[in-house]
């Protein structure tokens, strides 16, 4: 579930800051299937109230684009500031999700000691995380997003978002480990042992904390004893059993040592 940000996150430390010059504000309007620009004279804390409420009623891109224009009209103000990171936020509900991590990475590189960097940095990592597709294809997204909240929790471990951070970090070394199973049950199927091996053996030693290793034990079990290397089989059903004894996998790896011991 994505979530919105309130006008008062974002502006923290503004007071009762106002600006008394009225500024040229665009908006966004359709008209028969185009894209057309309207001009309202707003001052500048009207103009970014105006993308706020454009955000609260749901109106994702628009209001990115209006907290675009609070800074490039009024580049040098508070306004300008908070108008970047929630312009990134709004491509995000948007599921505009390269824009978002744009404007976000852009936001960070102007001003890496905000306050509000740490939720700079969350967003890019969710705007990652939400394209991760299934193991079935390419895991650039998976890693990205993996790198993105390990510098969440190594940069800001006390914030509000290292917790989820640490969760999410997690489900993602497991969704790299599924990719691996993935890979090295192909190999296997195809005969390839040496190779789904060298899979399975990343499972152990690059996630042995995931899910996925009670079974990468057992097809390591299985691919060792294919190729007649039963001390390497026996090993990796060892582990499995001081590891992981309760699962149906250490049964399944004990009556495979069984049958080839018979």
């Amino acid at each position: 579930m994505k979530m919105a940000l309130s006008v008062y996150n974002i502006l923290k430390g503004c007071g009762s800051f106002r600006v008394l010059t009225t500024l040229l504000s665009l908006f966004i309007v359709s008209a028969c299937g185009s894209t057309k620009l309207a001009y309202k004279d707003l001052p500048v804390d009207q103009l970014y109230i105006e993308a706020q409420k454009s955000l609260d009623r749901g109106e994702y891109l628009m209001s990115a684009i209006s907290f675009d224009q609070v800074e490039r009209q009024h580049p040098y103000s508070l306004w300008a500031k908070r108008a970047q990171l929630m312009s990134a936020h709004s491509f995000y509900m948007a599921n505009d999700y390269e824009s978002s991590i744009l404007s976000a990475e852009r936001f960070l590189s102007l001003h890496p000691a905000n306050e509000n960097a740490p939720f700079a940095r969350y967003l890019v990592a969710l705007c990652y995380y939400e394209q991760i597709a299934d193991v079935r294809r390419d895991q650039n997204y998976t890693e990205s997003a993996l790198d993105a909240f390990r510098q969440i929790v190594r940069l800001y471990p006390e914030s509000e978002y290292a917790a989820d951070a640490r969760v999410k970090i997690n489900l993602t070394l497991d969704h790299l480990a599924g990719k691996e199973m993935e890979i090295g049950r192909f190999y296997q199927t195809a005969g390839e042992f040496f190779a789904a091996i060298g899979r399975y053996n990343n499972v152990v030693g690059d996630y042995q904390t995931t899910s996925h290793t009670p079974e990468a034990l057992h097809r390591l079990t299985e691919a060792y004893l294919a190729l007649g290397i039963v001390m390497e089989a026996k090993k990796s059903a060892k582990v499995l059993a001081l590891n992981f004894p309760n699962t149906d996998w250490n049964k399944f790896s004990a009556e495979l040592l069984n049958q080839h011991a018979n």
